[in-house]
């Protein structure tokens, strides 16, 4: 089931205009799907443009019982990658870290198979948490993280006022039905001083503006798309301070930026059988892929 929606960010819709209709093929939405860096599809829902808060959103969206099911059952292929991605993202934490009450509590939202809780283990954080919907990532998890994750999301009421020093949510505030919600609710549960840092695409980038919809952030799984504008209001909506934004370079092998490429099939199946068959493909290279990161404090 389908839904319409206002800008889930401001909630009105009268400054709002249509950027894309829907792109939509049921006969390819298997069981990735809805799982995390996959091989793009190119497919997504209707999309409008919020002139107010400078933000792309999706408009109906699926109802939220219909995603929590679909993330259920996602699969999931990219460990290697995350592992990847969790230093990257360590790197941000290290940067503010002495910012942060203390290191004790810190609540990850999308968490995968729980390799940031790994990094977060191992920069010395205790009482680490992590929320994930999918099973098949926490199947895969290391046995000394499994314990830290969840199959759950994230919910309004469901920790205490006050009990976290960092919360943080890595390229999943795309996927939630309500982003200011989770921010407020973020907000609401770190202790004074604490941090929340966010991992978003940035639809401004200068790689959205070329690639255009063949982009891979145009995607089924994506229910709003920020700006710097557009996510420094969503964090100071909800309350916090000090924001400060800048764009993320992100490491990853050259066979998976090759497979988000927007290559037609037949040259990108044939460059990604080159690559790993001459090992080429495992090697690391640092992008600016158009992500931003962002961090702010209650």
């Amino acid at each position: 089931m389908l839904i319409d929606r206002p800008c889930p960010l401001c909630g009105d819709n009268q400054s709002s205009s249509l950027f894309a209709e829907a792109r939509l093929d049921p006969a390819r939405m298997g069981e990735f799907a809805y799982a995390s860096r996959k091989l793009p599809e190119y497919m997504h829902h209707r999309l409008v443009c919020c002139k107010a808060c400078d933000m792309i959103y999706a408009s109906p969206v699926p109802d939220p019982a219909d995603l929590t099911t679909a993330y259920e059952a996602a699969a999931f292929d990219s460990q290697k990658e995350a592992a990847l991605a969790a230093r990257t993202y360590a790197a941000q934490i290290r940067s503010f870290s002495n910012r942060l009450p203390d290191q004790c509590g810190v609540l990850d939202i999308g968490a995968g198979d729980g390799a940031f809780c790994g990094e977060l283990q191992a920069l010395g954080f205790t009482d680490i948490i992590g929320l994930e919907p999918s099973s098949a990532p926490i199947a895969a998890a290391d046995p000394g993280i499994r314990s830290c994750l969840r199959q759950e999301m994230f919910m309004p009421g469901q920790f205490a006022a006050e009990q976290f020093s960092l919360v943080t949510c890595f390229q999943t505030i795309e996927h939630v039905s309500d982003p200011a919600e989770l921010c407020r609710e973020a907000a609401r549960i770190l202790k004074p001083g604490g941090g929340l840092c966010l991992v978003a695409h940035n639809r401004r980038a200068i790689s959205c503006r070329v690639l255009g919809r063949r982009s891979p952030i145009f995607d089924i799984e994506h229910l709003q798309l920020f700006s710097p504008a557009s996510l420094h209001r969503l964090m100071s909506d909800a309350g916090l301070q000090s924001i400060a934004i800048r764009p993320l370079f992100n490491c990853y092998p050259i066979a998976y930026w090759t497979r988000l490429f927007p290559f037609p099939s037949g040259i990108k199946n044939a460059l990604l059988w080159a690559l790993w068959t001459s090992r080429i493909g495992n090697i690391p290279l640092k992008l600016p892929a158009g992500n931003l990161v962002a961090w702010g404090f209650r």
